[in-house]
């Protein structure tokens, strides 16, 4: 791998980073990552427009949208279409499924933002972005990154339940298992000294099934 190559590399976002700021073309005019100051933002890409994989995720985003708001949580899409296409795909989503597209789509024509980011798979397609999902807090702090190959749509379900665990993790210092749903048990930090362990075991106020692994409800 060229030096060029491993700076590239090197640069892109990752969980816990600063997420790169941008000014871009949208369908809602020209819009900049600092704009959402203060919201969490969902930043992802799709790799083209009228395309029926893509269609069927953009109307799925948008089903969520008004809960995502709820969470003072954006959304806002990007592909390397340009915003005339973008304009049209959305008209078409209307007109032929009943669904009216609200939130912003980036225009990346120069492939500016997308390779900030890490959206483009040389390996799967060198002309198309990839299912890529960022999710940035109010502070433009990187939280998650997931990705998924051109050929499977994303999970909504999932989504929504990763910012739910985020938020919940914020609000109150803990983490989420495996598959943790809101209203399921959380963890507890575990112990980090042998006399917070043996204080931890015999604490009322969570359910410990050893002195690591411990649970309670918020």
């Amino acid at each position: 791998m060229s030096e060029e190559t491993m700076s590239q590399v090197n640069s892109l976002p990752r969980i816990g980073s600063k997420a790169p700021n941008f000014e871009a073309t949208t369908t809602h005019g020209t819009l900049q990552l600092s704009d959402y100051e203060g919201s969490w933002v969902i930043l992802f890409s799709h790799p083209a427009d009228f395309t029926p994989v893509c269609t069927s995720e953009f109307i799925s985003f948008q089903n969520i949208y008004p809960k995502l708001r709820e969470m003072n949580t954006e959304l806002l899409g990007l592909s390397v279409d340009s915003v005339s296409s973008h304009i049209a795909w959305v008209r078409n989503v209307k007109e032929k499924f009943g669904v009216e597209i609200e939130f912003p789509i980036i225009a990346d024509l120069n492939k500016e933002v997308a390779e900030k980011y890490g959206m483009i798979m040389p390996e799967e397609s060198s002309t198309e972005t990839s299912r890529a999902v960022f999710i940035i807090d109010g502070q433009r702090t990187v939280r998650a990154i997931i990705y998924y190959p051109l050929s499977t749509g994303r999970n909504m379900d999932e989504i929504l339940r990763v910012i739910t665990a985020l938020q919940a993790t914020d609000e109150h210092n803990i983490a989420t298992p495996a598959d943790w749903k809101k209203g399921d048990k959380v963890i507890v930090p575990p112990a980090n000294t042998a006399e917070m362990a043996e204080e931890r075991v015999n604490d009322d106020s969570v359910e410990c099934i050893d002195w690591y692994y411990c649970q309670k409800e918020i």
